[in-house]
């Protein structure tokens, strides 16, 4: 019996030993970060791993854009997903840890306002009607859609918005409000934009925003509405108004932040160029705005001269086209 045992017990420790092999031979690649950003990166690592036969891991984690950046400057990821670009905090947070990044925008995206399919009174909506709802003076005392506009009913306006972590609230509040993370308190907020989704489809006096995928991936039980800013038309977002620069000020771009001092590790090397090579395709597969091919070209390059830091200055860009990105890149 004991010799059995010890038979059994060795066997056991030789498979336990192979398994342990297993774990090591397969290389792990960390992103985290903005749920805006995670269809992309998420796409983009199961294509990767495929290519690479499983050898690679690849996590992908939603934390939100500044939940992102905090695990990223103490050197726990080697790749940020953000709905913005990094702020002069972050950017200190990082140096002081000795974390340097090279930044790459990947797409564009259409943040976008949803209402119930059943409200058939806010299909259009201004930037000032936004702000009437969402700025800080409205807690408590905007509660009824009537308050908003007299021609609208006296129904209970129930709000749902990202989590004070995520980059895709710091970008609305800054373009609706007019500085970043200024809001009224009283909403329902979550860094998970299903739980949005969900909320607003369940009431139908509920308002809420989030990135355009999320929109186009339930858009059986949301209704996006059209948005006015500087007193022109009403632009519904899509890629076509995102493409021509109509869609604002809620266009943005969406970024990954790689760490300098991980590239140096194949695996990770080898991710970031898969992605740059795939990212047009995939972006467009999970319906967010892809980049002109050139911007992942500049990608590739900056890349690989390891270019240091970013051309934002630390500072949102609310409002920013297309175009006006591309020439940002190039320089």
């Amino acid at each position: 019996m004991q010799v059995t045992r010890f038979v059994a017990c060795t066997v056991l420790s030789v498979a336990g030993l192979s398994l342990v092999s297993q774990v090591h031979a397969q290389s792990v690649v960390k992103a985290d970060g903005s749920s805006t950003v995670y269809p992309i990166t998420e796409a983009v690592a199961e294509d990767f791993q495929k290519s690479k036969q499983n050898k690679v891991r690849v996590t992908v984690g939603i934390s939100g854009t500044g939940g992102g950046f905090k695990k990223f400057c103490r050197g726990e990821t080697d790749v940020s997903n953000a709905s913005r670009p990094i702020t002069k905090k972050e950017i200190e947070d990082c140096k002081a840890a000795g974390i340097q990044f090279i930044e790459m925008p990947v797409a564009y995206d259409a943040l976008t306002v949803v209402v119930n399919p059943k409200n058939t009174w806010a299909k259009t909506m201004t930037v000032e009607q936004l702000k009437a709802i969402w700025e800080p003076a409205a807690q408590g005392k905007i509660t009824s859609w009537k308050q908003v506009n007299p021609e609208w009913p006296d129904r209970p306006l129930k709000l749902y918005g990202p989590g004070a972590d995520s980059g895709t609230f710091e970008y609305f509040t800054e373009a609706i409000n007019g500085r970043a993370k200024a809001t009224r308190g009283d909403f329902t907020a979550s860094e998970d934009d299903n739980v949005l989704v969900q909320g607003v489809s369940r009431d139908v006096g509920g308002l809420g925003y989030f990135g355009y995928a999320y929109y186009i991936e339930n858009k059986d039980k949301l209704q996006a509405v059209s948005v006015a800013a500087g007193g022109k038309a009403a632009v519904v977002p899509s890629v076509q108004s995102v493409v021509n620069g109509t869609y604002q000020p809620l266009a943005r771009p969406i970024f990954i932040y790689v760490n300098a001092k991980s590239v140096e590790r194949s695996e990770v090397k080898e991710f970031v160029e898969f992605y740059m090579k795939n990212g047009e395709k995939l972006a467009t597969e999970v319906k967010y705005v892809p980049l002109p091919a050139k911007a992942y070209t500049y990608n590739l390059d900056h890349f690989a001269k390891r270019q240091l830091g970013t051309k934002f200055g630390g500072e949102n860009k609310v409002g920013m086209t297309i175009e006006a990105l591309m020439k940002i890149e190039a320089q």
